[in-house]
């Protein structure tokens, strides 16, 4: 006889929106923010028009990189509403949109987009469980 047991897990994904004047920098700060707040993250998100510079981070962090299409980004729905941010790509935090679009349906945001020093890099972190058969 043998016996199942569900195993869950959850992935956490820190998406990023950023301003065209970010440098890897800004986007290494506010993820070393977002991990000793959250914990390690396990993949990072960038809306497609966005990822060289997170491709570049996740190259230098040994974490993989998801792109998300930028169309999708009006779809998510996000905790924090900027002026700016819902006039240049349609959403109130495209760093929010990203990482609940990159982690997929039924994912939730761990709290609002956190913003780096330099005020150019912002980040979000959405986990979802993950249920499998042990």
């Amino acid at each position: 006889m043998t016996s199942q047991t569900d195993v869950s897990t959850a992935h956490t994904i820190a998406g990023f929106g950023f301003r065209p004047q970010a440098t890897q920098a800004s986007l290494e700060q506010v993820l070393d923010q977002l991990i000793a707040e959250h914990g390690p993250i396990d993949r990072l998100a960038a809306a497609h028009s966005m990822l060289p510079l997170v491709q570049a981070l996740g190259s230098a962090r040994h974490i993989p990189v998801i792109g998300v299409a930028d169309a999708a980004l009006p779809g998510a729905t996000t905790l924090t509403h900027s002026a700016y941010s819902l006039r240049e790509k349609g959403t109130g935090s495209v760093a929010e949109a990203v990482a609940l679009l990159a982690a997929g349906h039924g994912a939730r945001l761990l709290g609002p987009r956190t913003v780096s020093d330099d005020r150019k890099a912002t980040a979000a972190v959405a986990t979802k469980a993950l249920q499998g058969v042990g």
